[in-house]
Order: C-alpha cells, then structure tokens, then sequence
C-alpha cells in the first residue's frame, strides 16, 4: 500500500480557456440575482 500511494503524480500545467467561455461566465454572473429571505435562498437567472 505504502508503494502505490506514496508518488506523487505527474503535474499538469494549467489549461487556457476560450475567450467565448470567459464572455459566457462574465454574462451569466451579471444575470444572476438572489433574493436571500429568512432561511431560504432564491436564485433566479435575469435573461
């Protein structure tokens, strides 16, 4: 057991996202609007 879990795996380097993926995230963020009341929390999506 010790053998298979004491390497350590190979490192990744970090990968690039789309310009149209970023756009996507940045609008729907903006969209996003939640209304917190007592213990519930509403989240709804402005279009």
């Amino acid at each position: 057991m010790e053998k298979i879990y004491s390497e350590y795996p190979k490192r990744r380097g970090l990968t690039k996202a789309a310009p149209e993926t970023i756009q996507f995230l940045m609008n729907f963020s903006k969209s996003l609007h939640i209304i917190k009341h007592a213990e519930f929390s509403f989240e709804g999506s402005l279009n």
